[in-house]
């Protein structure tokens, strides 16, 4: 997953104990998120009905309304807002039952952890925005996985066949590909559907924390672990779990998911009772794992479990037929999310977005589109609208530019910086702001690769 974009992103924090909702306020906005804050759900409805907000974090026990009625709520008149709901110990029951109608996480009390909060809430951020641009959407407005591209036909046909068996699939491909549509269509698409499809990252949590987030703890298992808490597979019972970066998984986390394949049984971390595994199992990665494997970084037989059918996602650059109407779908989206009227493309943008090299593909291609309509005037965007449109193929590849192209993802970012702040004069909130990225994040980098 991407760094989260914290410019433009509208939280709500709701509990009726000042304190805590003066702690999550602070750390949420410390990190560049515009939190607003109410002290019960009644209130919380009042902000909703004047304000769009991304994220709402809740609790659960409160006066009056309480979080159940407010998530309900929540999800027949905004459905496209997360909720993360707030637990005290010994109520993770009634955090299970609110993710079963609806709710996107839920997180213990007394949250002591900024970093945690931060991920959870960022998480949430980036499936509210994979929603908004038509990566994910509801049954009523499925996005297709393709527009047309040669490329695509046999991926989709390939899926849809794999879809309605049980058969392990390995997702391999470039970053922001469209890995994680590519699960959910199989999901969608499998008699499977009606169940849980639950997604983890193992890229974004320590072995630590991934451990006890695949499978739960029991209470006392560790420092902290006040309550027994369920992991994410058994909140996917009979549904489909999503392992995205499976080629980050640490040795010990490799061995023991290979006894999960093998056996569909677990432990929790701390415990001795056994679970069963219900789940249709998918994994992705942008690592060549068979290199890995050779180089002793990735079990071979792991690898053979996870691999039982391999599909390729196209990168965008082979797939150009498709970003023309993609580029339609998400500006729609993008545009409805960000309150403004039906945005276009002029054709010098189309034919700019066309032959660009798009290295982060389809993310990619929705960050400069989400950046150019907040930047945009009018209701078109031209080419001069694009911001920080990636190289051209020529241009990057170009016999004169050969020697001084940037080569690695350092380089890019380094570059992509310097652009930002000759754009906007200097301005570090607004260099940030075009770059989509939160202010800390920016000055951070900016010490990293000495920009002063």
């Amino acid at each position: 997953m991407s760094t989260p974009e914290t410019v433009n992103a509208r939280l709500l924090v709701v509990d009726d104990e000042e304190g805590v909702r003066t702690f999550l306020a602070d750390a949420l906005s410390d990190a560049g998120y515009v939190v607003a804050q109410a002290a019960d759900g009644q209130a919380a409805l009042a902000l909703l009905g004047k304000t769009s907000f991304h994220v709402v974090l809740t609790d659960l026990r409160m006066p009056g309304v309480d979080g159940m009625a407010l998530l309900q709520t929540i999800r027949r008149e905004s459905p496209d807002t997360e909720v993360i709901v707030l637990t005290a110990h010994g109520s993770i029951e009634n955090a299970v039952e609110a993710m079963k109608h609806g709710a996107f996480d839920y997180l213990q009390k007394p949250i002591s952890s900024p970093a945690a909060l931060r991920l959870t809430v960022a998480r949430a951020l980036e499936r509210h925005r994979l929603r908004a641009r038509e990566e994910i959407s509801g049954p009523a407005a499925e996005p297709p996985l393709g527009y047309g591209a040669p490329a695509m036909v046999p991926v989709e046909q390939a899926l849809r066949k794999v879809a309605v068996t049980n058969a392990t699939v390995l997702l391999l491909g470039e970053s922001g590909a469209g890995k994680e549509v590519a699960a959910r269509a199989i999901h969608r698409w499998s008699p499977r559907a009606a169940a849980p499809f639950v997604a983890v990252n193992c890229a974004a949590l320590s072995p630590e924390l991934l451990e006890s987030e695949l499978f739960g703890h029991e209470k006392g298992a560790f420092t902290g672990a006040h309550a027994r808490q369920r992991g994410r597979i058994e909140l996917a019972e009979g549904g489909t779990f999503f392992l995205d970066e499976v080629g980050e998984l640490a040795p010990n986390l490799q061995a023991k998911l290979l006894r999960v394949l093998q056996e569909k049984r677990f432990e929790r971390v701390g415990g001795h009772q056994t679970v069963e595994a219900n789940v249709r199992w998918i994994a992705a990665t942008n690592r060549n794992l068979v290199e890995m494997l050779q180089r002793g970084g990735f079990r071979e037989d792991l690898y053979h479990r996870l691999a039982v059918f391999p599909v390729r996602m196209p990168s965008l650059r082979e797939r150009r037929e498709d970003i023309a109407p993609l580029a339609a779908a998400l500006l729609a989206r993008i545009a409805a999310g960000l309150g403004k009227p039906r945005l276009t493309l002029s054709e010098d943008a189309r034919r700019a977005l066309a032959t660009a090299a798009w290295p982060g593909n389809v993310r990619e291609l929705a960050n400069v589109l989400e950046r150019s309509a907040i930047l945009a005037e009018g209701t078109q965007i031209t080419a001069d609208d694009l911001a920080l449109l990636p190289e051209t193929p020529g241009d990057v590849t170009g016999a004169g530019d050969r020697e001084t192209a940037p080569q690695t993802v350092s380089e890019l970012e380094r570059v992509a910086i310097e652009r930002a702040l000759a754009a906007t004069g200097g301005n570090r909130r607004r260099a940030a702001a075009r770059l989509g990225i939160g202010l800390r994040t920016l000055y951070e980098k900016l010490k990293r690769y000495d920009l002063g």
